[in-house]
């Protein structure tokens, strides 16, 4: 080939290349701070969340300390929230509540943490097919409640108090039945001492539950075959006292120690 017609060749290859390139470039390079947390607000609003943690980390990573710099952090932590990135949206929160103590906001941070372990772990299935969430490992449900308790602590007169005590009244009685689900599964499993501190520990610490009721059951029944006859009554006493209906009462009754 003549050395003019590759030259030529060069040239065009190298255009091409350019132009290819060129057309690869991202056009939010060129957006200021306020173009950015628009278009992120934007895309957050509409739904679209991963486009939204694109344009919010962007912006993060541009513009740390602009006047956007804080309400995107939240949004960002929102988003990752919405978007079932469960451990980036309690990073997030964690740093947003380091960095900025004093945020008239921060009450939302704390309050984030503890809806995003509310919800950590509930799958697809979940939306579809009805799942007890009371045996579940409890690790998220003590983590939320642990999370929105401190929001509670902190911030009483939060906006977000009232969900936060509600949520953390079904945390405690979900809590409180996954502990009579592990006792009851050491009664069937014969391992009678275990249910019965299992059961006990339900009573000591999370009074006012429904879970009590089975609970105090669990403990007459346990201390019966254990042949402790006078907790197993105690147990008894205190179930009929308080729930005199209760069909575990025949229950503890049917059994018959040998």
């Amino acid at each position: 080939m003549p050395m003019y017609r590759l030259l030529i060749l060069l040239v065009v290859l190298m255009s091409c290349g350019c132009s290819y390139f060129k057309d690869k470039e991202d056009p939010s390079e060129t957006w200021t701070a306020e173009r950015l947390y628009a278009e992120a607000k934007g895309a957050l609003d509409s739904g679209y969340y991963t486009k939204a943690i694109e344009h919010y980390e962007k912006l993060e990573t541009r513009f740390p300390f602009g006047i956007y710099a804080q309400q995107s952090m939240l949004d960002l932590a929102y988003a990752y929230y919405k978007n079932e990135d469960h451990d980036s949206a309690v990073a997030t929160c964690d740093r947003f509540i380091k960095l900025y103590p004093q945020n008239s906001h921060v009450d939302y941070a704390y309050y984030l943490k503890g809806l995003t372990n509310f919800n950590r772990g509930k799958g697809i299935a979940d939306r579809f097919v009805s799942i007890d969430s009371s045996q579940r490992d409890p690790g998220a449900a003590l983590q939320s409640f642990q999370d929105l308790s401190e929001m509670l602590k902190r911030f009483p007169e939060s906006e977000y108090a009232e969900d936060a005590r509600q949520r953390m009244t079904y945390l405690r009685n979900n809590l409180a039945q996954h502990e009579v689900h592990v006792a009851n599964y050491y009664m069937r499993r014969g391992a009678f001492v275990a249910a019965a501190n299992r059961a006990r520990y339900v009573v000591e610490n999370y009074p006012r539950t429904p879970a009590i009721p089975d609970a105090l059951v669990l403990m007459a029944k346990a201390y019966k075959v254990l042949e402790m006859d006078d907790l197993s009554q105690d147990a008894v006493r205190v179930l009929q006292l308080n729930y005199p209906n209760h069909p575990g009462l025949e229950e503890v009754q049917e059994i018959v120690v040998k």
